[in-house]
């Protein structure tokens, strides 16, 4: 099996010398699997060499995307940090408890990656939305500011401290492998357009916020590419039964 390791993803980073510090906080705990959403100053950015100490691996195989979507595309679990409540309904994990899922899902041959939000305003609500789990770090309530290097550094560490205490956890597949966050986000927009033909999704002003709950509904799942494609065939034939005036397909 790859021994798969956690894919941080740093969401409009603001200066080539903190993404320098994180690339060798990576590298402290075993990490090399680094993308970048949107860098304000460009990729590659030289402000990087130096406070990376040595991590050029890191900086090399860094990776850049248009979107947060497009950067976790292709994995199969999302996290996210955050500071403060959301108000969505998704579960809430400590550094130290999510570094144990990770590992039991890497494990089961999932690859995770963890969204971390710009240094000043952090992430949007719709970049939270792709992740089924947030993670927030506890600090001192008089003094809670961290940097990006510092909350990365933090997560990585627990990552290679559960190395230790995770189970041996397996999840038979069969034949199937875990579904991609591409191939959810086709299920969810294939859900949506079937749901917006039956008027199921009214009044308009409300649907942003019908879709993140159904879209929360499917990531709490762990969907594999088998559930996908049935769950797919379903609201396809159900589509088909509505337009017939209620007369099932031949």
């Amino acid at each position: 099996m790859v021994h798969l390791t956690p894919i941080i993803i740093l969401v409009r980073p603001q200066l080539g010398e903190n993404i320098g510090h994180v690339a060798r906080a990576m590298a402290n705990c075993g990490l090399r699997k680094l993308r970048l959403v949107a860098p304000r100053d460009g990729w590659p950015n030289p402000a990087a060499q130096a406070p990376a100490a040595g991590a050029d691996w890191v900086l090399e195989e860094t990776e850049v995307f248009a979107t947060a979507a497009d950067a976790v595309a292709d994995l199969h679990d999302v996290y996210a940090t955050t500071a403060r409540p959301r108000g969505m309904l998704k579960e809430v994990a400590t550094p130290r408890h999510a570094a144990r899922e990770i590992r039991a899902k890497e494990q089961m041959g999932r690859q995770v990656g963890v969204l971390f939000g710009a240094e000043a305003t952090g992430l949007t609500n719709e970049e939270i939305v792709l992740a089924e789990t947030l993670i927030t770090i506890p600090t001192a309530p008089d003094f809670s500011s961290l940097n990006i290097a510092q909350a990365v550094l933090l997560i990585a560490y627990e990552w290679l401290a559960a190395a230790d205490a995770t189970p041996n956890a397996a999840l038979q597949l069969g034949d199937a492998v875990p579904a991609t966050q591409r191939e959810i986000d086709n299920l969810i927009g294939h859900l949506e357009t079937e749901l917006m033909l039956s008027g199921f999704l009214r009044p308009p002003e409300k649907i942003p916020h019908m879709m993140r709950n159904i879209r929360n509904i499917f990531l709490r799942m762990n969907l594999t590419d088998q559930d996908v494609r049935t769950l797919r065939g379903m609201i396809k034939s159900l589509a088909l039964y509505g337009r017939s005036a209620g007369k099932p397909r031949a």
